[in-house]
């Protein structure tokens, strides 16, 4: 079976957060073997309940994976690796977790977000740190743009990068945050594609929904090709610059949280082989 190394475009990961955070792991596992995904992410702390209140090992994650024909693909989230105090000692403990699963089973990536304290030279340089730490376990590092932080746009993502000069650091690109934040296609040309480490797609309504940003984006996306940015464009946009990453479907949605895990599995796999096909990729 191949390994998480080993995914590239066109493969489908299913993103931790297209489900709740915690809970029903395995239901989770069987819907994304069935849907023909390759990999699943996980949330950090859902495995460290996983370990400390289920009683399952790494390894155990890593059979149970293996058994359905997957692999770890991403581990999210880390934040705080820019700060001091209690922020910085929460990312080092889920870094932990990240790594715990790494050594044991295998992962490819690391999603790393902001805000950064201090300034952007001191953002540069712990990213750089990070970065680091993570290569010690195989990993590559993304750092996700999110409009609601001071990590807003690919170009301020792309000044990070840049300043840290880590060949494992690179980009997350979402394309909720790019078309509902910035929206500037120039910007992400302006990113190297083979430093694109992770693509998150969904689809949802150009307008918000809700007044909350951030709750926005966790209850209102839908699968691509059912709402009303052009996945097909942006697929394109990818491709033309030379994106090589897996696709994660991070298709956060109380009503689909709500709806059994093999129909949201499902729907957003079909959903974006229906984008993939339309875009000739």
């Amino acid at each position: 079976m191949p390994s998480a190394q080993d995914l590239q475009w066109p493969d489908l990961v299913w993103s931790h957060f297209s489900r709740p955070r915690f809970g029903q792991f395995d239901e989770r596992v069987a819907a994304a073997a069935a849907a023909g995904f390759a990999g699943i992410g996980l949330y950090a702390l859902e495995y460290e309940r996983l370990r400390d209140e289920e009683g399952r090992t790494a390894k155990d994650i890593g059979r149970q994976l293996e058994d359905h024909g997957l692999v770890l693909a991403e581990v999210e989230t880390v934040d705080g690796w820019s700060s001091s105090g209690p922020a910085a000692v929460e990312c080092r403990r889920r870094e932990d977790l990240a790594y715990e699963l790494a050594d044991e089973i295998g992962c490819r990536y690391l999603q790393a977000i902001g805000s950064y304290e201090g300034s952007l030279e001191h953002a540069q340089q712990t990213f750089g740190a990070l970065c680091e730490r993570a290569g010690a376990h195989g990993l590559l590092v993304g750092v996700e743009w999110l409009p609601y932080t001071n990590i807003a746009t690919a170009a301020d993502a792309q000044a990070i990068v840049e300043g840290a000069g880590r060949a494992n650091g690179g980009y997350c690109a979402d394309i909720w945050h790019h078309r509902r934040g910035a929206n500037d296609d120039t910007m992400l040309r302006a990113l190297p594609g083979d430093r694109v480490y992770a693509v998150q797609m969904d689809d949802g309504p150009t307008r918000p929904q809700l007044d909350d940003y951030k709750q926005d984006c966790l209850a209102n996306r839908v699968p691509p090709g059912e709402g009303e940015f052009d996945c097909v464009q942006f697929v394109g946009l990818l491709q033309e610059i030379g994106v090589r990453s897996p696709i994660s479907l991070e298709v956060c949605s109380t009503e689909l949280w709500a709806a059994p895990a093999e129909e949201a599995a499902t729907l957003a796999a079909d959903g974006m082989r229906a984008v993939l096909a339309a875009a000739g990729t």
